[in-house]
């Protein structure tokens, strides 16, 4: 007897539904085709173990399973639960009448319990657009899973209940998801909060600056000086996350098997891995490719602190990345894409012995010291840094205030509007959101200057001998200070604000 039970297979972050013929006849034997990995070769043992121990069994017949399409490449034990209902209908052993309208995945377990799986709301996204009606998920997923409306989501625990809900008997529920209690309500919830930082005043309105225009930010400072914790809190006062945004963000990190029991990101995502990591880990890729640590930081904040630490090549491969917001993995069979648009926070300690040289006395080393130092981040990578800042310590009059800084729900209310701004302005331009994504023409377009501006921008440059990628990037900035203000026009205080945040340019470091 031949059946067709429906699974779904990950690719990049997009699911693409895979039938699995089942086909049992005279003869013995167990024939599994269709590219599947050593995983999936393996689930026989996994699923005969768990359907002796519920009364079920391995027919003695001729079995032979075919996963289509065959060209693609499948791969986990996510298929058990598929395999092992095709197995039970096309012996006979059950009945299924809502088999063609439903999607199945699911890891078994020896005694038939059903494990948690990745990439469950890709899988359920892909069902929807398919056409089917139910999908049936391990407990665990089904939260993440339900959040897609117009598809009936079914979490169980166990092979009994799967067999249940196939026959129509069972007593497992429907999964319902209360979105404006888990997305809208909890997005407001925040771990950190610029009022804990006691002085800094000049570096709370640089990092305001890079999330009213999505700007890139690197601070530079001495040990101690505040540099993680400030970076720590910019995730506080970035627009709360749309849903739109945060079904992107999960999807991604339900690849990767990263979601909470909510079930759906609702705060913008915060990475911040160490210098040791890989390429690999950073971009994503390998065998049987996965997103990295920069597309897990999509719609959020990658903060890569002790910048000069890493990898010269990790940092290069970033490149592209920052550029495009989407990295692109290719392989003999295949090639998938994640998206990354994130915000870069990098932090770095001004010379190798973690003090800047012409003010303090503590590790002082030589001008090549220095120069070899600073000249672990290239050129490249640094232009496409917009905000470069000075941290210095907090002097202990500041540490010792009683009073409270400026609240980031406050900050995030000037954060909102200016995007708000920026959003009506891009309005018909395509794939371009905030400030820090403007190409040259948009520059030229958004960002004039009048004749006095102009002069002082010169002036600027010439003095503070800033190279000349500085220039787009100071108005850029200049753009979303005066977004700031609600200034349709970019006015001389803008630009020397804006320049300020670039004294700090790859030529003045070396002086």
């Amino acid at each position: 007897m031949l059946t067709k039970v429906y699974g779904s297979a990950v690719l990049g972050v997009e699911a693409r539904t895979i039938a699995v013929e089942v086909n049992v006849d005279i003869g013995v034997g167990y024939h599994l085709v269709g590219l599947p990995d050593n995983a999936i070769k393996e689930s026989n043992y996994r699923i005969a173990a768990a359907l002796v121990n519920n009364g079920y069994k391995i027919p003695g017949k001729k079995i032979t399973i075919n996963m289509a399409p065959a060209d693609l490449r499948k791969e986990g034990a996510a298929y058990d639960l598929t395999i092992a209902m095709g197995i039970l209908l096309a012996s006979g052993q059950i009945n299924g009448d809502f088999i063609d309208e439903t999607l199945i995945m699911g890891e078994l377990s020896l005694d038939g319990g059903v494990k948690p799986i990745k990439g469950a709301l890709p899988m359920a996204l892909d069902a929807k657009q398919q056409g089917f009606s139910k999908c049936i998920l391990p407990k665990a997923n089904a939260q993440e899973a339900a959040i897609v409306e117009g598809l009936q989501v079914f979490g169980v625990r166990n092979l009994k209940e799967v067999i249940g809900l196939l026959q129509g008997n069972g007593t497992v529920q429907r999964e319902v998801v209360d979105l404006e209690k888990t997305f809208y309500q909890v997005q407001e919830k925040h771990d950190f909060d610029f009022s804990e930082v006691r002085g800094q005043e000049t570096i709370k309105r640089c990092m305001e600056v890079a999330a009213a225009g999505g700007h890139n930010i690197i601070l530079i400072g001495p040990p101690g000086s505040g540099k993680t914790m400030l970076a720590r809190r910019l995730p506080s006062i970035l627009p709360p996350m749309t849903l739109s945004e945060a079904l992107e963000t999960t999807k991604i990190h339900s690849v990767v098997g990263k979601i909470s029991s909510s079930g759906v990101i609702t705060q913008r995502p915060f990475r911040s891995p160490h210098h040791t990591i890989s390429d690999v880990a950073l971009v994503g890729g390998g065998s049987y490719p996965q997103p990295g640590e920069i597309s897990l930081s999509h719609n959020g904040v990658l903060f890569l602190d002790e910048l000069p630490e890493f990898k010269r090549g990790v940092l290069e491969v970033m490149r592209q990345p920052l550029e495009d917001r989407e990295v692109t993995i290719s392989r003999a069979r295949f090639t998938v894409t994640y998206p990354c648009s994130f915000m870069l926070v990098a932090s770095m300690n001004p010379s190798p012995g973690g003090y800047f040289n012409d003010r303090d006395q503590k590790g002082l080393n030589s001008q090549a010291e220095v120069r070899r130092y600073l000249g672990r981040i290239s050129g490249p990578l640094l232009d496409r840094i917009d905000l470069h800042v000075e941290v210095t310590p907090v002097p202990f009059e500041k540490l010792a205030e009683s009073r409270k800084g400026e609240e980031s729900a406050v900050i995030r209310q000037r954060v909102v509007a200016a995007r708000a701004l920026q959003t009506s302005r891009f309005e018909q331009e395509k794939g371009i959101h905030y400030n820090a994504q403007m190409n040259t023409r948009q520059i030229r377009k958004y960002c004039e200057l009048d004749s006095d501006s102009r002069k002082l921008l010169k002036s600027a440059m010439d003095r503070l001998n800033l190279s000349a990628r500085a220039y787009d990037r100071i108005l850029k900035v200049s753009r979303t200070i005066a977004d700031l203000v609600m200034s349709e026009a970019i006015q001389g205080e803008h630009i020397a604000e804006a320049i300020q945040y670039r004294s700090l340019d790859r030529e003045g470091w070396l002086g």
